[in-house]
């Protein structure tokens, strides 16, 4: 009878849509625990009377990485709380596993380190990147090498060596996108590594485009409060096992807070990306016809995220706004502003960061949960500021296609509760 239990709640898992998935996820024994708040267990160690059968399934994880049967030795092997979050996080991005870290950074770190162990140092990879990723590829802190390439260079830039293929879609912090399947074929047997922060799962799965790494920086959509920081891969078992492995021999595990803290993200995940998407089309909309903006980028995807450059003084505006906050980091349920050129992608070399598409003029605004139309009023006040008037400049005072496009496609389906099936 439990078996059939267990069969019948596996198939409707499998049939669940993204948003009830997204609430239930990680929780699917709490009912038979007597719970209906997942439980945060704060333990670095755990007892056992039995250091025969430790010593055996510390062997066990040595050989294979798999998770130990019965409770964790110590906190840097496992922890139920995190993993209740990796197993949700599994479940919405489509794919056998995924190990939580304590940071974005981290979890990258992991990827490359468990890559390395294989021999696999060389890494091909396309601009723009979140910068700091851009860094520890190029900067050969952990002894890899980068090729860099555009998307239809891949194939060619594939070494005996390669170990990885990484891209990011949408791009931080041009919102450039990428055919996901088309970048796999060209990967062959080469895994294909998709940064989907920006994204998530509500507007893309990756994996079912052929990806078979998927990042996240977890501090960003899946927290969404702007509280907590983590990192994510989803992933097969196979390689997950292998993180797994590189998480505990050096030590960037996700605190229990931050693991409790992002499981209880990711139910109210889809209804966050789809408002804040909404305003983030309507404010694309508006900034496109205005004449102080020189160029705005926004995803076919949709999303929150929007990118514009201006004709002033991007400090201006900065320090212009009131409502909404000037500061790193995106996806919280405030909306946030910064310069790409001057912060997080500051580290890169600029000859790079230029070619890539961040300009010096370029601003990067996550757009959270407030009314568009106040949201609207702090940015033009910032924007007026700021502004310096086109020479010449005629501009119509409908939207460009593209952008009208993705913001008229997020109005009509702002309540789908699936992502979108294409690859970009």
């Amino acid at each position: 009878m439990d078996n059939e239990v267990s069969i019948t709640a596996s198939a409707l898992s499998r049939s669940r849509a993204l948003a009830t998935e997204a609430v239930h996820a990680g929780r699917d024994d709490l009912a038979s625990l007597g719970l209906h708040a997942p439980p945060l267990d704060l333990s670095t160690t755990y007892p056992s009377y039995d250091s025969r059968g430790e010593a055996e399934r510390i062997d066990t994880f040595a050989t294979t990485g798999a998770r130990l049967d019965g409770p964790p030795v110590y906190a840097r092997l496992d922890n139920p709380t995190t993993a209740r979050f990796e197993t949700a996080l599994a479940r919405l991005e489509g794919t056998d596993s995924a190990v939580a870290f304590a940071s974005g950074m981290a979890a990258l770190t992991a990827v490359l380190l468990a890559r390395a162990s294989m021999g696999l140092r060389h890494v091909v990879a396309v601009r723009p990147l979140y910068g700091c990723s851009d860094h520890l590829l190029g900067a050969g802190l952990l002894g890899t090498e980068v090729t860099w390439t555009d998307p239809a260079g891949i194939s060619d830039a594939i070494r005996p060596d390669t170990g990885l293929v990484m891209v990011e879609t949408p791009a931080n912090p041009t919102l450039a996108e990428i055919d996901i399947r088309a970048v796999a074929h060209s990967c062959g047997t080469v895994p294909l590594l998709v940064d989907n922060t920006f994204a998530t799962p509500v507007l893309q799965r990756p994996a079912e485009h052929g990806a078979r790494i998927v990042l996240h920086s977890a501090t960003k959509y899946l927290g969404g409060h702007g509280d907590v920081m983590g990192g994510v891969v989803a992933c097969d078992e196979e390689f997950a096992a292998r993180l797994r492995q590189v998480r505990f021999a050096t030590g960037g595990v996700l605190h229990p807070l931050a693991g409790y803290l992002l499981l209880r993200g990711l139910s109210t995940l889809p209804v966050r990306v789809r408002a804040a998407s909404a305003s983030a089309a309507e404010l694309s909309r508006r900034l496109t016809a205005d004449p102080r903006i020189s160029r705005v980028h926004y995803p076919k995807l949709g999303g929150a995220m929007v990118s514009f450059e201006v004709y002033g003084d991007p400090h201006r505006v900065i320090a212009g706004v009131r409502l909404i906050t000037p500061a790193v980091s995106l996806g919280s349920v405030d909306s946030l502003i910064q310069h790409p050129a001057s912060i997080s992608h500051r580290i890169v070399d600029e000859g790079d960061r230029q070619a890539s598409g961040v300009g010096d003029r370029l601003l990067r605004m996550s757009v959270g949960l407030e009314d568009v139309e106040d949201l609207w009023a702090d940015l033009c006040q910032a924007l007026s500021d700021g502004s310096a008037q086109p020479v010449r400049r005629v501009r119509s005072a409908e939207p460009e296609p593209a952008v009208r496009s993705a913001a008229t496609e997020w109005s009509e389906r702002s309540m789908s509760s699936e992502p979108s099936s294409a690859g970009r």
